[in-house]
């Protein structure tokens, strides 16, 4: 006798189009977007909120998916597609705050990102005009000697963890960098402030080369970890085949693995440098503020980007809305630093990366 076996509801049901998920999406930002609109032709809002109508329309997107799936194709397929529309939302959401972040600066900024602004200083510039060549250069030396500084450092303390550290002295390194990597800004700007009074018997001293000590204290917890993690990554068999030959260790590690892990490291180093070069508590505690170019990293304050802009926002002179125009150039020149080393640092870890000889 045959028997027949009840097929489920929710395999029995139907199936929405492959591009549905797309086409409510669209819709639902269609319908917050015309929404906010009203909102704002109603006088209930002073502007258009475009990130409100995106957030509101990735939540109407995720209520509607779940709703058509359950009509259309039952209860099964419309958890998994409510658990599909809430990963995607959530991504949006996170990315919200970086798009709006860069459209605001990109907009505002580009009304002084012009030649005069990379060629002149705030010298005696009390209104229109004046430019933070002063504040770039600064910038540029302050973060080139804290590198300087951290990458030795940080990269000698990887190699002394990963290849000769072992027992209580390894671990006690290991404990103060993960230390030194939640150090707030303002602690290592206050260690170089006294560290310099100390040295000068002067609490009023201030030079760009405090400020890089006090991010090289940020740089180099980043430094060992990356470096360090990089260097474990390198396989024991080069190791040993190089101890083989009769190799010493310290050049296996000065010859085998430091160049397996080159690609690695430098990635690491540049983005330590992109951490730290937007920091501005340290840099205005330790290498102050002045409105002239200052080349000498010893000696006089030295302006850098993160304290320009702190500078405009926070002390405008009479037009506040030029203060305000060169503040957000000068973010939008810090944006773009960061966005270069990154590029850099993808670029360098491509061309250092080890070499596989095809058969």
């Amino acid at each position: 006798m045959a028997t027949t076996t009840a097929i489920p509801a929710g395999i029995r049901a139907g199936q929405l189009p492959r591009n549905a998920p797309v086409g409510l999406l669209i819709l639902s930002l269609v319908v917050t977007g015309a929404l906010f609109l009203v909102f704002l032709l109603a006088g209930m809002t002073a502007a258009y909120n475009v990130t409100g109508a995106i957030f509101f329309g990735l939540v109407l997107w995720v209520v509607v998916t779940y709703v058509t799936s359950f009509l259309v194709e039952g209860s099964r397929r419309a958890k998994d597609r409510l658990v599909t529309t809430l990963v995607c939302t959530a991504f949006g959401i996170a990315l919200l705050p970086l798009i709006s972040l860069i459209v605001t600066v990109l907009t505002r900024g580009l009304a002084r990102f012009d030649v005069a602004y990379f060629s002149e200083s705030m010298r005696n510039v009390t209104g229109p005009g004046g430019g933070a060549i002063h504040a770039v250069v600064g910038t540029l030396e302050i973060t080139l000697a804290a590198a300087v500084i951290s990458v030795p450092v940080g990269l000698l303390s990887a190699i002394y963890l990963v290849e000769y550290g072992r027992g209580p002295i390894a671990r006690g390194i290991t404990f103060l960098v993960d230390v030194m990597t939640g150090i707030p800004s303002i602690v290592a700007g206050l260690f170089a402030f006294a560290l310099f009074a100390l040295i000068t018997g002067n609490a009023g001293y201030r030079a760009g080369f405090g400020g890089s000590v006090a991010l090289s204290l940020l740089m180099i917890p980043i430094v060992v970890r990356s470096s360090e993690e990089m260097l474990k990554l390198v396989p024991m068999e080069l190791r040993e085949a190089s101890y083989a030959l009769g190799v010493p260790k310290w050049l296996t590690v000065l010859k085998v693995v430091l160049p397996t892990a080159l690609a690695g490291i430098v990635t690491g180093v540049m983005l330590a440098i992109a951490r730290v070069v937007g920091e501005t508590a340290p840099l205005l505690l330790v290498a102050g503020f002045t409105d002239s170019m200052n080349y000498n990293l010893f000696d006089q304050r030295m302006m850098s980007l993160p304290v320009y802009v702190y500078t405009q926002l926070t002390q405008p002179g009479t037009d506040v809305q030029d203060f305000f125009d060169r503040a957000w150039a000068g973010a939008l020149t810090l944006i773009l630093i960061v966005l270069i080393l990154n590029v850099i640092a993808r670029v360098v870890a491509r061309f250092f990366a080890p070499k596989i000889a095809s058969r």
